[in-house]
C-alpha cells in the first residue's frame, strides 16, 4: 500500500476505494503507517471531506479494528448516550447512574479531554482509586451485575480509532464533521446497543459553533447508526457557555455528585433530564415523555441513582467516600476569587477561553502524553444576562500556585463580558431522529 499516493488522491479531492480504507485503518492499527502519515491523511480529510460511501467505510474500517461488547445475556435493554463536547459537561457523569436505576444497562464508554473540552475519563480518575481501563469482559460483567460500567476505550474496542482520536487532539484536525462521527459511532456501535443518544453542542463553544454544522453532525452520526441497526436521536444543546457552574475534572465530579442529591445547578439538570428521557422511550423504558422523566426524577429523590454510582465507584476500584466527603477529591492549592470590574449585565462567557484556560492551568492535556492536574479549574456561578455590580464575585479560580492563579484571573477578564445588556440562549434547541427535525 502505498500511503503517499493514498494523501495525493485524498488531497486532490477525491474518494479513496472501500478496500483502501480497510487496508489503511488495519495497517495504521498494527504500526505499519506511522502517524505522520496519517496526519497528513487527516488534515487532507478536514479540508477535502468524505463521501457517504468513504464515511461508511472508514466507520467500518475502525469497528472491525477491534472487539464488540456482547450483552446477549442481559434482561434489560442497552443504551447510551454521546456528547460531542464542552466546557462544564459533566453530563455522563449525572445520567449514566439515572438512566441505569431506571432499569437500562448503560455501557458508558466515554474518552478523554479533545481540543479545548473536558473529557470524562478524566474527570472519574480525578477520583481516588477509579480504574476507568476496564477489558471488555470485566465491563459486560459489571453491567450485567450492577447495570453500568463508566469506562475508556479499551484495547479491544474500536483500537484504530483510539490511535486516531489522540492524534486529532495534538494535530489540529478535530473540527472535521466525518472524522467526529467516524470516530463516536465507531465506538458505540462496538457497543451492542439497543438505542443511543447523542447531546450534539452548538454555539461557540463546540466542535461545530453553528447550528446548520451541528445539525448535519447529526444527521451524519444518526443515519450511520440507523444503517448499522442502532437506533440514534439527537438533541443539539447551548455550548455558548459553560454548562452548570464547574469547570475542571475534580470540580466537576463534585457538582454531578451534588445533582444526583438533586442540587444540582438547573441548566445542568435539564440537559440531563431531556437526553435520559430520549434514552428511556428509545430502548421502550417507558411509555411517554412524562413517563420517563418521573422515572429519572424519583431515581434522584429515592437516592437509587447516587446509590448506582456509589456501586459504580466501588466496582472499579474507586473511593465511594467521595460521595459524602468531597474534600476525597484532589483540591487546589491555590483559590481567588474574580470580581466584577463594573455594574452591567454579563453578556458573555466564552466557553472556549474558559477551556484554554483549564489547559493552561495544567488541567488539559497539549500532547499526548501529559499528565493532568485533576484540581485546577474555575466555578462559574454567574450566567449571561445576570445583573452585576462592581466587586460582586463572578467567579473562582482553582489552581496549583499563584502563577497558575494570574493567567487564570487574566482569562477570565477576556471569558467573561459584562455590558449594557445579555440575554441566555436557549438550552436545548432541536430534536433530530431518522425522520426529520424538529425545534425542542
Amino acid at each position: 500500500m502505498v500511503i503517499p499516493s493514498l494523501i495525493q488522491h485524498k488531497r486532490d479531492g477525491n474518494a479513496l476505494e472501500p478496500e483502501d480504507w480497510k487496508r489503511l485503518i488495519r495497517e495504521y492499527t498494527d504500526g505499519r503507517v506511522p502517524d505522520y502519515q496519517m496526519s497528513a491523511l487527516l488534515m487532507a480529510i478536514v479540508f477535502r471531506g468524505l463521501s457517504s460511501a468513504e464515511l461508511g467505510a472508514l466507520t467500518d474500517a475502525m469497528i472491525a479494528s477491534g472487539d464488540r461488547l456482547r450483552f446477549d445475556q442481559i434482561d434489560r435493554p442497552v443504551a447510551d448516550k454521546h456528547s460531542t463536547g464542552g466546557i462544564g459537561d459533566k453530563v455522563s457523569l449525572l445520567l449514566a447512574p439515572m438512566v441505569a436505576s431506571c432499569g437500562v444497562a448503560v455501557p458508558m464508554m466515554s474518552g478523554r479531554g479533545l481540543g479545548h473540552t473536558g473529557g470524562t475519563l478524566d474527570k472519574l480518575e480525578s477520583i481516588p482509586g477509579f480504574r476507568t481501563n476496564l477489558s471488555l469482559r470485566e465491563a459486560e460483567a459489571q453491567v450485567q451485575r450492577i447495570g453500568c460500567a463508566m469506562l475508556g476505550q479499551t484495547p479491544e474496542i474500536a483500537p484504530a480509532d483510539k490511535r486516531l482520536y489522540a492524534l486529532r487532539d495534538v494535530t489540529g484536525t478535530v473540527e472535521s464533521i466525518p472524522l467526529i462521527s467516524a470516530s463516536i459511532m465507531s465506538k458505540k456501535l462496538a457497543e451492542g446497543l439497543n438505542g443511543l443518544v447523542l447531546d450534539v453542542k452548538t454555539g461557540s463553544g463546540a466542535f461545530m459553533p453553528e447550528t446548520s454544522q451541528a445539525i448535519e453532525l447529526a444527521r451524519t452520526m444518526i443515519g450511520l447508526g440507523h444503517d448499522r441497526g442502532c437506533p440514534t436521536v439527537a438533541l443539539l444543546t447551548a455550548m455558548d457557555r459553560p454548562l452548570g457552574r464547574s469547570c475542571g475534572n475534580a470540580l466537576e465530579v463534585e457538582e454531578a455528585i451534588q445533582g444526583l442529591r438533586g442540587e444540582g445547578p438547573e441548566d445542568l439538570m435539564e440537559v440531563t433530564y431531556a437526553l435520559g428521557v430520549e434514552m428511556l422511550l428509545l430502548v421502550g423504558a417507558a411509555a411517554s415523555p412524562a413517563e420517563a422523566r418521573g422515572k429519572l426524577e424519583g431515581s434522584v429523590s429515592s437516592g437509587g441513582a447516587l446509590e448506582t454510582l456509589a456501586r459504580i465507584i466501588e466496582a472499579q476500584g474507586g473511593d465511594p467516600r467521595v460521595l459524602d466527603n468531597p474534600e476525597i477529591l484532589p483540591q487546589a492549592d491555590e483559590v481567588e476569587v474574580f470580581r466584577a470590574r463594573r455594574d452591567g449585565v454579563v453578556t458573555g462567557i466564552e466557553p472556549r477561553r474558559i477551556g484554554r484556560a483549564i489547559i493552561e492551568l495544567g488541567g488539559g492535556r497539549r500532547m499526548i502524553e501529559d499528565a493532568i492536574d485533576p484540581a485546577v479549574g474555575f466555578v462559574i456561578p454567574v450566567k449571561p444576562g445576570d445583573a452585576v455590580v462592581e466587586g460582586e464575585p463572578l467567579a473562582s479560580v482553582f489552581a496549583r500556585d499563584p502563577e497558575g492563579i494570574n493567567r487564570a484571573m487574566t482569562a477570565l477578564s477576556e471569558a467573561i463580558t459584562i455590558g449594557e445588556s445579555g440575554r441566555l440562549t436557549p438550552l436545548i434547541t432541536h430534536r433530530v431522529t431518522a425522520d426529520g427535525l424538529t425545534s425542542f
